[in-house]
């Protein structure tokens, strides 16, 4: 049986429900003795212990802005587990916060049908050279000029010093000082709405960072009963579990309700260790389900997994776990491989083109077939889940990063190449998403940083890099980056000044028309993978894409060779209008000249009476039927 939580309100740490009295409740099942330490008076105030571990206190001394810490049984000083600001960083005392006291005016705000979501994932640090949440609150305009409705926000609960990409967070309910604590973010998220752009933020709950991580003394939040990349479990099924349960389901509750979030990304699900009755994510998705009554809000829960497997992405009713929409990393290498990518690393599985024409109509490359990788039969069909359910890419932050050098696609292809993989993820009939400054080439890396004050686990770190590339990406040239370097971190902001030099401005007008062009045509916009259908020449690296809905139909051809391809048109209607041709002039970046490639000589304007059709090198073209 789950446990019943206060859907209205956050019952953890440091509450206000009124404006004389402040609630205390702390997690503390093995201590004999808690108190409460406020900043400013010169006795600690003792907590009342309650069923289940739990150890309460109501009090007229705590104010909104007060610094506080708890003191276990005499002698451990440390820092609220559910602390809502650390304005000191990780080592510093907690801030109590009043979440209901800004003023929201979103009030008429509707979160769009994940169908409808365009996302643009962004690291708050790097994304503009202050890396605060008011600095991106300036950039919104330029957001809603792309074309995109969903922002997602890379991992921002509190982590060491100022510099990570958010996923060594130790306070999963507090929000990173550095960029401007939980007001600011509260103040972006009502910003977005009024501008029209749904909030999607990305959470860990597989595992806490190593620096600041006091949550031991407190409770047993880690198990030993399993191992993860990052060392012991969270305990979501050993003893004691329910208090941890409990402290995750409220964070996402919290995300939900008092920061107006919108969706919530859960990074690896893969490495949530369960045996429960009711896996902790079956049990999210009702106490989700339950807060989405009580409000008339709609909140979406998306998950990162490469389990392949539909159970994660099926509704409760069918005993799945009722996530809404997963990312589909596989896509994305089907894509990376077909465009040139080295076959080392998670790379070896995948065979390119054929892959990623699988990858169109099956969702997961991986169905139940023998993955050399993890030599076994892997994956299962996902045959009844709706395109929604799958977010698609051609690069994102970990595909990025966690490459040697951090290189983007803009170093690594061709200007033509990046912009036939722009459409082959806009006209997927899966949700898109973006990572920060693909849409205008932004040619520097996303490296891994951190700001570590430990030497030893910055060592670590470092020495953890190494190991990483000793099979992948191994021939690439160059040390790899020292993540403690602030140059590091610096290296990987964007440079928005290139969005008034070329080729940067051809390549954000090409990406907002891609986008434009999704939202008009019906054939595009709605995500229904029964009314698709791929023809694959792998001799010619090339695909043509038929995508259709009621009478309107769309016909997607993308050649991924050097080489000009002569390509058999499909049978039926011939009255075929062009959209859209990457190698079209108002897409080229210097005079196109005849060099055998054939791109002075764009696709027709129409297909009445052609059976064949000339599609050139590195060529991206698209087609409409029955479209006012």
């Amino acid at each position: 049986m789950t446990q019943v939580y206060n859907a209205d309100q956050r019952t953890l740490g440091v509450t206000f429900s009124t404006e004389n009295e402040a609630s205390v409740l702390v997690w503390a099942p093995v201590a004999k003795h808690v108190s409460i330490k406020v900043y400013g008076y010169a006795a600690a105030l003792p907590l009342k212990r309650e069923e289940l571990g739990y150890w309460s206190l109501k009090t007229n001394q705590i104010c909104p802005g007060d610094l506080y810490t708890f003191i276990l049984d005499g002698q451990n000083e440390r820092a609220d587990p559910a602390s809502l600001s650390q304005p000191q960083g990780v080592h510093g005392p907690s801030e109590a916060f009043d979440t209901g006291a800004f003023a929201w005016n979103d009030s008429d705000w509707v979160n769009p049908d994940l169908d409808d979501y365009l996302i643009y994932e962004l690291h708050i640090g790097t994304f503009t050279s202050e890396g605060t949440f008011a600095a991106l609150e300036e950039k919104l305009d330029y957001l809603k000029k792309l074309g995109v409705n969903a922002i997602e926000v890379m991992p921002i609960a509190q982590f060491p010093d100022a510099r990570n990409w958010g996923y060594d967070g130790v306070f999963p309910y507090a929000t990173q000082n550095s960029y401007g604590g939980p007001q600011a973010l509260q103040h972006l998220v009502n910003a977005c709405h009024t501008k029209g752009i749904a909030v999607v933020l990305d959470v860990v709950y597989n595992h806490f960072g190593p620096e600041g991580n006091n949550l031991k003394d407190f409770g047993p939040y880690l198990t030993n009963k399993y191992s993860t990349p990052w060392g012991e479990a969270i305990n979501f099924d050993d003893d004691w579990c329910d208090g941890v349960r409990r402290y995750f389901i409220e964070n996402a509750l919290m995300w939900f309700r008092d920061f107006h979030i919108d969706a919530l990304r859960l990074d690896a699900v893969h490495a949530i260790r369960d045996f429960s009755p009711v896996h902790i994510l079956q049990e999210l998705r009702q106490h989700v389900d339950q807060l989405m009554a009580a409000s008339g809000r709609r909140h979406y829960l998306i998950v990162e997994s490469d389990l392949n497997d539909p159970r994660l992405i099926n509704p409760l009713s069918e005993n799945g776990y009722g996530m809404d929409a997963q990312w589909m990393d596989e896509f994305h290498h089907s894509l990376r491989v077909t465009v040139g990518e080295e076959r080392t690393g998670y790379y070896k599985d995948f065979e390119g083109i054929g892959h990623l024409a699988k990858s169109y109509q099956s969702a997961y490359v991986y169905d139940g077939q023998f993955s050399k990788v993890r030599h076994k039969l892997f994956g299962q069909k996902a045959e009844n889940n709706p395109g929604r359910q799958f977010i698609v890419f051609s690069q994102n932050h970990d595909q990025i990063g966690n490459r040697k050098l951090g290189e983007r696609s803009s170093q690594l292809y061709s200007f033509e190449t990046q912009k036939v993989m722009a459409g082959a993820v806009l006209v997927s009939p899966y949700v898109p998403l973006l990572f920060m400054g693909e849409e205008w080439s932004e040619p520097a890396p996303f490296q891994y940083f951190v700001s570590h004050t430990e030497p030893e686990l910055v060592e670590a770190v470092r020495q953890g890099r190494q190991a990483e590339f000793a099979d992948f990406h191994a021939g690439e040239s160059g040390e790899v980056p020292d993540p403690q370097q602030k140059e590091t971190f610096e290296k990987s902001k964007l440079h928005w000044e290139l969005l008034q030099q070329e080729p940067h401005q051809t390549m954000f007008r090409y990406y907002q028309t891609l986008i434009a062009l999704r939202k008009q045509h019906p054939a595009l916009r709605c995500l229904n993978r029964r009314q698709l259908n791929v023809i694959l020449h792998e001799d010619k690296q090339t695909i043509l894409l038929q995508r259709w809905h009621e009478d309107q139909r769309v016909l997607c051809l993308m050649n991924f060779s050097k080489e000009s391809q002569s390509i058999q048109l499909p049978d039926g209607p011939n009255n075929w209008q062009k959209l859209l041709d990457s190698t079209d002039p108002q897409w080229q970046v210097e005079p196109a000249q005849d060099t055998g490639s054939g791109r002075a000589n764009p696709a027709h304007e129409t297909l009445l009476d052609a059976s064949i059709l000339t599609l050139q090198a590195e060529s991206f073209v698209i087609y409409s039927l029955n479209h006012d």
